[in-house]
């Protein structure tokens, strides 16, 4: 995406100190650290339920075929019409 250097970092800063004071700065510092800690536990806890989800579709065994005795039609579903039931 972007990279943001040393020299960058500085100017940010720099450009927060004056802006905000040096009251002021420390609390947004803080605030930021959490908000940032809490994006990456809600992307770390999403990356694990997508890999439990995959590893759980990949090991899950398939159905055995339905064995229906010898003579014995398929059931068929009947087709869907918009048209109400008869009585």
């Amino acid at each position: 995406m972007f990279e943001v250097g040393f020299t960058e970092i500085i100017l940010i800063l720099g450009i927060a100190l004056l802006v905000l004071g040096p009251e002021k700065l420390p609390k947004l510092a803080s605030q930021i650290g959490r908000w940032t800690g809490r994006a990456r536990a809600m992307a770390r806890q999403l990356r694990q339920q997508l890999d439990d989800e995959v590893t759980l579709g990949a090991s899950k065994p398939p159905d055995p075929p339905v064995r229906r005795p010898p003579g014995v039609p398929p059931v068929v579903p009947p087709e869907k019409t918009d048209e109400p039931n008869p009585p």
